[in-house]
């Protein structure tokens, strides 16, 4: 039976949304689930740890709170919080306000409801408000999207969506090593490698950052996602 959720959020200089961020997750609704946040600074050089600290006095029995002493990237610091888990359930949530925890029942209930194993929150096949940003984040968007199909023979709409659900005993088998954005088609490449493994989508809203309010990917991200594909798709 679940009884936990495990809430996952790398945080690197997001000091402007972290509070009302974690305001959204304490308040969120995950179904009557235990809710366990796990917090992994990745070496901020703003003060986000600072803030995190006042946000430890005030939700301490909530929250963990992890930080790592060399800037490593998400991948990095979501294999830390896996590490510290103890959900039936894992989420994977980014400190930015792009991706709204009003989503959580939806995102949820395909799994609770004993359907599916894996949920993606999908931009892309959503009747709920997305923000209309930059025209080429979403070709590319699309093409890496593409190709990974075209290897996992999966119709996912969305690869680079931060909103991935998982069991916990998915997730936990998957030997991960990316360290940065590579990181989310290296899960995609190993969850389809998963024999019997059921994966959903629902549609979530979204609310993109430009790169003024502090948005981080960067063009070197889509090769390295190029790259991981290939990786994680034809090698072991």
């Amino acid at each position: 039976m679940i009884k936990k959720i495990s809430i996952l959020i790398p945080v690197y200089n997001e000091e402007n949304t972290l509070k009302t961020l974690l305001k959204k997750v304490i308040d969120s609704d995950v179904c009557n689930l235990e809710k366990e946040i796990i917090i992994i600074d990745d070496c901020s050089t703003d003060s986000s740890l600072l803030v995190l600290n006042k946000l430890k006095k005030q939700y301490e029995e909530q929250l963990v709170i992890n930080s790592h002493e060399t800037n490593k990237g998400k991948g990095a610091a979501l294999r830390t919080g896996l590490s510290l888990a103890s959900g039936e359930i894992i989420l994977i949530q980014d400190a930015d306000l792009e991706y709204d925890p009003k989503d959580y029942p939806k995102l949820l209930n395909p799994i609770l409801s004993g359907r599916a194993d894996v949920v993606y929150g999908s931009r892309f096949r959503s009747s709920e408000e997305v923000r209309v940003l930059y025209f080429w984040h979403r070709v590319a968007n699309g093409m890496l999207t593409l190709l990974s199909n075209m290897f996992t023979n999966l119709n996912l709409s969305d690869i680079e969506t931060c909103y991935k659900v998982f069991r916990s005993e998915v997730i936990k088998q998957m030997h991960l090593k990316e360290n940065r954005f590579g990181i989310e088609p290296e899960l995609t490449a190993k969850l389809a490698k998963i024999k019997n493994v059921r994966i959903f989508e629902v549609g979530i809203s979204y609310y993109g950052r430009t790169y003024d309010d502090g948005k981080k990917i960067a063009l070197r991200d889509a090769f390295r996602a190029l790259y991981s594909i290939i990786k994680y798709n034809c090698f072991r």
